[in-house]
């Protein structure tokens, strides 16, 4: 389980009332199986807050299939349909574990999350031509190529966008070595 999770599940019951535990009972009673209707009771009948409410909602219904996928299975699932950026997603995690021994590779359905006491970067194929280096460099002047992030939401600060494995270079990896750093 990634630190933030872990984290949030810990400080579930001061910041919601209830542990996760008690909220899953809850909501096996409730009957809810769709992310939207527990979202709802969650935020409106009970305040929990969005991130909380999401959480909750996310893992009571991993437990009601069986629990989560493996993360093996995550990651072959997000390179199935694109199977040409698996070798840049292998080597941009050889670069990154060989960073430190620190960092945690988080499988996501759609990214993977890279975190170091935080997230520092994100890699998701976004689409048939496209990956997307997700980083943190709040404060880092974008350059051609380091862009302000369009693509993650606000989880990160910037994006480098790849289309093959000859652009992972000196200057990437630096970026990316920064972030690491920072977190």
């Amino acid at each position: 389980m990634n630190p933030q999770l872990q984290t949030m599940i810990k400080n579930m019951p001061v910041k919601t009332g209830k542990s996760l535990a008690e909220w899953q009972a809850l909501l096996s009673q409730a009957g809810h199986e769709k992310h939207g209707d527990i979202m709802k009771l969650l935020k409106g009948e009970y305040g929990v807050t969005h991130g909380f409410a999401n959480t909750i909602s996310t893992l009571f219904r991993e437990q009601s299939a069986g629990g989560p996928p493996p993360e093996a299975d995550l990651v072959a699932a997000q390179y199935a349909k694109k199977p040409h950026f698996l070798p840049v997603y292998e080597k941009l995690i050889q670069q990154v574990k060989a960073m430190g021994n620190d960092v945690t590779v988080a499988p996501k359905k759609t990214y993977v999350s890279l975190v170091r006491g935080k997230q520092f970067a994100i890699i998701k194929a976004s689409t048939m031509k496209r990956m997307d280096i997700g980083l943190n460099l709040k404060g880092e002047v974008e350059t051609d190529r380091l862009q302000p992030d369009t693509v993650f939401s606000g989880m990160c600060s910037h994006r480098v966008a790849l289309s093959n494995e000859g652009e992972i270079d000196e200057e990437l990896i630096n970026w990316i070595r920064q972030a690491y750093e920072r977190a």
